[in-house]
Order: structure tokens, then C-alpha cells, then sequence
């Protein structure tokens, strides 16, 4: 496959999870969050293994040295992520949490370099930079007040762990994709990410709450399970695979600006020009980091 597709596949990738925070708003005030995440992973498994019997696609059984590997990428890069990023939100502004995650590329990057022994030049710092500003500035909306506000918090401090896991996720992925194709990575990572936090739905009883769940959240949970889930995670191992995690990391600051287009179509939401100047950064410095 060629890095051309790779890339379109990636933007593709982003407007999906950018999707997705639209899909959480009309979902998680109905749906608690460890259910809404069991819900996600366990239909993007089951759809996944669909996919793998009607394409018989060759996928590797699991021996018991596999087991470590997939409790690692399903505990850490699923079932942790989501579980700390839901924590955070809940102690720290959805401002300051999400600046933090957009420092993922950067993150991914160092780790890169010292696990994977990845070399980066100045374009793609610059483009990480680059990037990184683009989706500060838009989170911020350009104001001085709202960036002089900004400090750490217990919220802030989890949401940093949220995108270590992520970052090591990537990383890690990499580092035994010789072992595994990115099928097998991504269903065994949602197989055991839905066993792992099934005794957590079962303390949450969403069963009690069915009868006020909202049609639209049901089909916002279809939505996350098939696009963000199934088609951008298995995009995402493609990518890693082929360009490596910290190229692969830095399509997710195009995710903010996606959300805002997307916020703009559905929720009718407002779009100014310091927004469109700010997409021109994120889209710039992803641009350049992708240039040898």
C-alpha cells in the first residue's frame, strides 16, 4: 500500500474519531461510561470477527505467550485510555484536557525515539510544533485570558497518564507488529479490552437505566463501534505499520479541527476566522511532518 493511501486513510481515520466526540455527546448523558465503552469494543469485535470469517482473512490463534501482549494493548491502549480519560474530564476543563491530549504526537515521539530508536529531523519537529500550536490556539480560540488561566490539576494529571497510555499503545504496536498483522492486533486488543471491563458494567447495572436511553444514543454507539472503532484502529495499525507510530500520531491533531466542521454541520454550532486560520496551522504542520 502506498503512503499516499496510507495518508488518505489516516484523514479519513480522523473525521471518524472527530465523529465520535459528536457521538459521545449524544450518548454519554445516558449511558454510563464504563457501559459505553464495553458497548463500543464489544459490537467492534463482533464485527471484526464477521469481517475475518466472510474475507477469511488468516488471523493468528492465540498461544499463551500471545496473552501478555494483547492484556498490555487491550488494558493500556483501550480499557486505560478510556477509563482515565472519563476520570479526567471529571477533575479538569475540556479545554485543559484537551490540550494535553493533543500533546500525543509529541509523546509518541520521544518514545519513539527511545524504544524504537526513531530519528527525527527539524521538519518534523516543526510540524509537531507546528501542529501542536494550531490545536492550542483553536482550543483557546486565540485568547490571552483563556491561556493565562490555564494550570495543572489532579484532572490534568490524569489525562497526561491517559496519553502516556495512548503514546505507549503506538509505540508498542510497532515494536511487535513483526509478530502480528494489524488484524490480529486490533481484534485481539478489543476482545480483551470488552473481557477486561465487563465486571465494571456489571457494577454500573445499565440495565436499570433502558427504559431512558434515547434511540440516537443507541445509533451513536452503532457509529462508534464500525468508523472510529473498527475502520480508524485498524487504519491506525496499517499506519503504524507502514510509516511508523509518531507519523501515525500526528493525523490526531487534525482530529480538533475535524470536530469543529462537524459541530458546525450537526450541532449548528458557530465557526469564526480565527478558527480557520488555526486549521491552516494543524493542517500545515501535519503536512510538513509527513515530508522526507
Amino acid at each position: 500500500m502506498s503512503n499516499l493511501k496510507i495518508y488518505s486513510l489516516m484523514i479519513l481515520s480522523t473525521i471518524f474519531w472527530a465523529g465520535a466526540f459528536i457521538a459521545a455527546k449524544l450518548s454519554s448523558p445516558f449511558i454510563p461510561p464504563f457501559t459505553l465503552t464495553f458497548l463500543r469494543f464489544f459490537i467492534a469485535t463482533i464485527i471484526l470477527c464477521g469481517i475475518i470469517k466472510y474475507t477469511k482473512q488468516d488471523i493468528k490463534k492465540l498461544t499463551k505467550p500471545d496473552i501478555p501482549v494483547f492484556l498490555f494493548t487491550g488494558l493500556v491502549g483501550m480499557f486505560g485510555y478510556h477509563v482515565l480519560f472519563f476520570t479526567a474530564v471529571k477533575y479538569t476543563t475540556a479545554i485543559n484536557s484537551s490540550i494535553i491530549g493533543a500533546s500525543n504526537p509529541i509523546i509518541t515521539t520521544i518514545l519513539s525515539i527511545i524504544f524504537l530508536k526513531d530519528k527525527i529531523n527539524y521538519k518534523r519537529f516543526l510540524g509537531i510544533l507546528l501542529s501542536f500550536i494550531g490545536v492550542f490556539l483553536t482550543l483557546t480560540n486565540a485568547n490571552l485570558s483563556v491561556i493565562k488561566s490555564f494550570y495543572f490539576n489532579k484532572g490534568d494529571l490524569i489525562m497526561l497518564l491517559a496519553v502516556l497510555m495512548w503514546a505507549s499503545y503506538g509505540v508498542f504496536s510497532k515494536w511487535v507488529m513483526l509478530r502480528y498483522s494489524p488484524m490480529t492486533l486490533t481484534f485481539y486488543s478489543f476482545l480483551f479490552c470488552t473481557i477486561l471491563i465487563t465486571p465494571f458494567v456489571i457494577y454500573e447495572a445499565p440495565w436499570r437505566l433502558l427504559n431512558n436511553i434515547p434511540y440516537y444514543s443507541y445509533i451513536s454507539v452503532v457509529y462508534m463501534s464500525i468508523f472510529p472503532s473498527v475502520i480508524g484502529y485498524l487504519v491506525q495499525q496499517l499506519s503504524i505499520k507502514q510509516i511508523g507510530p509518531s507519523k501515525t500520531s500526528i493525523f490526531i491533531n487534525l482530529v480538533p479541527m475535524f470536530s469543529i466542521i462537524l459541530s458546525v454541520l450537526i450541532l449548528k454550532e458557530s465557526l469564526n476566522p480565527i478558527k480557520l486560520l488555526t486549521a491552516f496551522l494543524i493542517v500545515a504542520g501535519v503536512y510538513i511532518c509527513q515530508r522526507n
